[in-house]
């Protein structure tokens, strides 16, 4: 059965007013089989989606790695900037146009590495972006070295008698920083995302999502599913995300609890 072309047209139209298209834009992503990026993104999809937030008024920004091509994964505005300056490339749009909904995504190489001096300055400054870091605690995109969240003893090819270095906790460093919304998730439980990004969107500071995820390809050591489905776990009933102090002190003490960690009430 055809359609006319007037008919057509006005369904086109009614679809770019409305923006219920998904996310998802035609350039598929190039993530190996398995990876969790493809739950990040469905949590990411799912919240603006559920928010009803139009398409045009999105803007993702990401630097390099694998999480780097998400803004050609989405069908929103985007930017592919350079190594470790999504976050200071995310701030300008946010205070050119702050009627935008701004993600700003990486991982934890581009975030924790070259990236990481900007993390600070976000958080202080309070800019109202939600930075989403995809950690799996490996340089995937470049073949697998270890990353600054990468645990001693890993063992990789550049590193075959397992790293020396100590990790960098993502979260406890936003918390540090001052960032007024902070939630740890995994990317095996999307409406675990999309429930906290959608609280994070609705926060009018900075909000910062450390999620933790699988490098399939290059991790069969430390961070595999099978290992993250055991390890993580959901906040405690009686967990006050309101206390900033007791958010530290619990991140200190427990690596993969779940959750909204803390959320500035006066912010």
């Amino acid at each position: 059965m055809k359609t006319s072309g007037k008919v057509l047209a006005a369904q086109v139209a009614k679809i770019k007013d409305s923006d219920v298209f998904s996310i998802r834009s035609e350039n598929l992503p190039t993530w190996c089989p398995g990876c969790g990026y493809f739950g990040i993104h469905q949590g990411i999809n799912n919240a603006i989606q559920r928010m009803n937030i139009p398409h045009h008024k999105v803007v993702t920004v990401s630097g390099i790695g694998c999480a780097g091509r998400y803004s050609f994964f989405a069908n929103t505005y985007g930017l592919h900037t350079v190594h470790g300056r999504t976050l200071p490339v995310s701030t300008g749009v946010k205070l050119a146009n702050p009627e935008l909904t701004v993600f700003a995504v990486g991982g934890d190489g581009d975030g924790l590495a070259i990236g990481g001096a900007h993390l600070p300055h976000i958080a202080r400054r309070d800019i109202n972006v939600n930075y989403i870091l995809f950690d799996n605690s490996i340089y995937g995109l470049t073949k697998g070295q270890p990353s600054p969240s990468s645990p001693p003893g890993f063992k990789t090819k550049v590193s075959p008698a397992g790293s020396t270095e100590q990790p960098l906790n993502a979260t406890l460093l936003a918390l540090s920083y001052g960032a007024t919304f902070v939630a740890r998730l995994f990317a095996g439980d999307p409406e675990g995302i999309t429930a906290a990004l959608i609280e994070g969107i609705k926060h009018p500071g900075f909000a910062f999502f450390h999620v933790y995820t699988s490098c399939v390809t290059f991790d069969k050591q430390f961070k595999t599913w099978d290992h993250l489905k055991k390890w993580v776990h959901p906040l405690p009933e009686n967990y006050d995300s309101s206390n900033h102090a007791q958010s530290i002190a619990h991140v200190l003490e427990d690596d993969y609890s779940m959750g909204i960690l803390y959320r500035k009430q006066d912010s």
